[in-house]
């Protein structure tokens, strides 16, 4: 029997609106939504503008990072070491600073650091053959105590004669009164979804999560992009970590501890899969802007903040299970 057009456009509406509701990334986001509702509704203090702009302040830094391990993720890789990485690039840049060097010194001193970092891990993983887990957790506290000994464990707050350029580029508004942090997050997204979804490279790195070996066989320089993959993880946590510095306005060996966890995290909630081959960067954004709604959340409804990992926790486990049951009816 023939179909006709309008059967046929029905089809595509049908099968369109299935993708978006199968899509594991569009439920996150609308928990993230329900949950500013229901927060707005129930309290005073979220819908203000301070909270608010709080609230996108602070999910950049882990959102900028989230987009870095978004890339390793889709590999099938892991890096533990992001936290640490950023406690010792912002200290690298506040102590190159203190020392009386630029702004533009001291920021390229610290990318500097994380690309050797991230290249490091990268040869290890890639061309060793080291698990991508054991690396990553050994350089996390290789870089948290290099930060300690390159600051002798003080707190650094001086940051030389660029000590206001720091501060403005970290905690500044720049454009339409848009703090620079999600400015930063924005455009690293803009540039991260465009380089998963319209170039070669993207192309590589779902090639290698989906099946490394017919990766290898059709020609993908696999050991290349898990090093180059190792390198902008690292380079993420620098560039939140330079960012935080300014904003803060003080580094100290504390900073980004545990953050590894917050990233993958949100990550994982945002549709990325660890067994590899699955990832967007707009579904790491919407990852972190759900942990970060539900740390404030606490606070507003007066439940002690030490319940923040089990919901955090929980949410994770939902997303992999979220993925699972969907694996488990594709494979029907």
């Amino acid at each position: 029997m023939a179909i006709t057009l309008d059967q046929s456009i029905e089809q595509k509406q049908q099968t369109w609106l299935g993708a978006i509701l199968s899509h594991q990334t569009f439920w996150v986001l609308a928990a993230v939504i329900l949950a500013c509702l229901f927060l707005t509704f129930t309290t005073e203090a979220f819908a203000t503008s301070t909270n608010l702009y709080n609230i996108t302040r602070n999910v950049t830094f882990v959102a900028i990072i989230a987009l870095g391990m978004t890339l390793v993720i889709i590999t099938g890789g892991i890096d533990l070491s992001v936290g640490s990485v950023l406690c010792l690039c912002s200290m690298i840049l506040a102590v190159v600073m203190h020392a009386g060097y630029g702004i533009w010194v001291g920021i390229a001193a610290s990318l500097a650091t994380a690309l050797a970092i991230g290249a490091f891990n990268g040869v290890l993983i890639a061309y060793l053959n080291f698990p991508p887990f054991v690396v990553t957790l050994g350089m996390l506290s290789i870089a948290r105590s290099l930060a300690m000994v390159a600051s002798n464990n003080t707190v650094v707050f001086q940051f030389g004669p660029d000590h206001d350029k720091l501060l403005a580029l970290g905690g500044g508004a720049w454009f339409f009164g848009i703090a620079n942090p999600v400015l930063f997050m924005i455009a690293l997204a803009l540039l991260t979804g465009f380089v998963l979804r319209w170039t070669r490279f993207g192309r590589f790195l779902f090639a290698i999560g989906g099946n490394e070996h017919a990766a290898t066989l059709t020609g993908v320089p696999v050991r290349k992009i898990k090093v180059i993959v190792y390198m902008v993880s690292a380079l993420s946590a620098g560039i939140a970590g330079i960012i935080q510095t300014g904003w803060l306005g003080a580094v100290t060996t504390n900073i980004g501890a545990g953050m590894e966890l917050q990233v993958i995290a949100a990550a994982v909630i945002g549709g990325a899969n660890l067994a590899g081959g699955t990832g967007t960067a707009f579904g790491a954004l919407v990852g972190a802007a759900l942990i970060e709604v539900i740390r404030n959340s606490l606070g507003l409804l007066g439940i002690s903040a030490f319940w923040q990992g089990t919901f955090i926790g929980g949410a994770t486990i939902l997303a992999v299970l979220f993925d699972r049951i969907r694996n488990f009816r594709q494979s029907e």
